[in-house]
């Protein structure tokens, strides 16, 4: 629903005929309340706290029958209910910043990159292969790569405009890659180093890594730990096996936080901060339970 600009005139207007008995005002009041998108949930919302009860009543119930979900506290419910899925955990954290977001055109993006892939690929192929497909589906013809101009941009954390602008950070890229995995029946992992995101296969006899923000690059076990050593880190078994996805969305908030304290939005940045928070308390409590 867009957001409207409501005269002063016309929100009083509005809040008056609020407890008319009329089952033909109050009708009419919820088509326009409805119509007024945001703006009107922001009025109904301001009389819910400050006019007297006569108007709270009405205002609450046309409210609960055009609000729509808060992406925020539905984004805090899906942290706590400890049952991740990547494509749902990424689009909601999307939704959070673009409310009227849908997933259909993205979901529907995925599968025509899918059925692209599976048009020109040549049965059987083994998991080496499988990737070389998707990367030159997803890289050398749709374009996607990192976004290596404005590596601090909020939008290269978020999954609909990461695909629909073809660049992002190494994490989301990786995500579609993993997604696309899936839709071809590939058993793709995350794998979070410190610093840098990939693609891990362990379906074959060795397991290898591909690096969406190299457009695709193979990366063999001695260049990950190169690349650990370039952020002073020790490699450790821990760095190379996958990451659960819980952790993989709980560091695209991370990032969000980083990202919008540079754009110095703290408004934005203390909203993923209070998710980060709330994937850290939640796994302190299952650790306890």
């Amino acid at each position: 629903m867009a957001e409207r600009v409501v005269s002063y005139e016309k929100e009083a207007a509005l809040v008056k005929l609020l407890d008319d008995p009329s089952p033909l005002v109050q009708k009419a009041l919820k088509e326009e309340f409805q119509r007024l998108g945001r703006a009107g949930v922001t009025i109904l919302d301001r009389v819910i706290r400050e006019e007297s009860a006569d108007l709270k009543a009405p205002a609450t119930r046309i409210l609960g029958t055009i609000a729509e979900p808060d992406p925020s506290q539905m984004f805090l419910d899906f942290i706590r209910s400890l049952h991740y899925e990547l494509e749902t955990g990424l689009f909601m954290i999307n939704r959070v910043i673009f409310p009227n977001l849908k997933i259909q055109p993205l979901q529907s993006g995925l599968d025509a990159l899918a059925n692209r892939c599976r048009e020109i690929s040549t049965a059987p192929m083994n998991p080496g292969e499988q990737c070389k497909l998707i990367n030159r589906v997803l890289f050398h013809e749709a374009g996607f790569r990192g976004n290596t101009e404005d590596y601090d941009d909020p939008l290269n954390s978020c999954i609909e405009a990461v695909f629909r602008r073809r660049k992002g950070l190494p994490i989301l890229l990786s995500s579609i890659y993993i997604l696309l995995g899936q839709r071809l029946g590939m058993d793709l992992e995350p794998i979070g180093l410190p610093g840098h995101f990939l693609v891990g296969c362990f379906q074959g006899p060795e397991p290898f890594y591909i690096d969406p923000y190299e457009r695709g690059r193979f990366r063999r076990v001695d260049e990950l730990r190169e690349l650990l050593a370039q952020h002073h880190v020790s490699p450790e078994f821990h760095h190379l096996v996958p990451m659960p996805v819980g952790e993989v969305l709980c560091r695209v908030c991370r990032n969000l936080v980083l990202h919008f304290e540079a754009r110095q939005q703290p408004r934005w940045a203390n909203r993923f901060r209070t998710f980060v928070r709330e994937f850290e308390e939640t796994y302190r409590r299952r650790s306890e339970a």
